[in-house]
């Protein structure tokens, strides 16, 4: 019994890992929406839209605090278990 958490539990910092991804794909849409018209001719979105492309960077930066709050709630785990 290597591990007492049953496989399915939520370990600290997985939904900021979660709603990271949500938010960087949200933000890769609207690059993608942003972008298109310069592709296709047409006139280019408000310079407002660009901003919408910022939030790729917004969800990388909340997924990556998601995993270094798992990194420490993992080595806190560890250091109680070898004292």
């Amino acid at each position: 019994m290597r591990d007492k958490a049953p496989t399915n539990s939520a370990a600290p910092g997985d939904g900021l890992i979660r709603a990271g991804a949500v938010v960087f794909f949200l933000g890769a849409l609207a690059t993608l929406v942003t972008v298109a018209p310069l592709f296709f001719g047409s006139k280019p979105f408000p310079t407002y839209m660009f901003g919408l492309s910022m939030l790729m960077a917004v969800g990388f930066l909340v997924a990556g605090a998601g995993v270094l709050r798992s990194i420490a709630a993992g080595r806190r785990q560890a250091r109680g278990a070898s004292r």
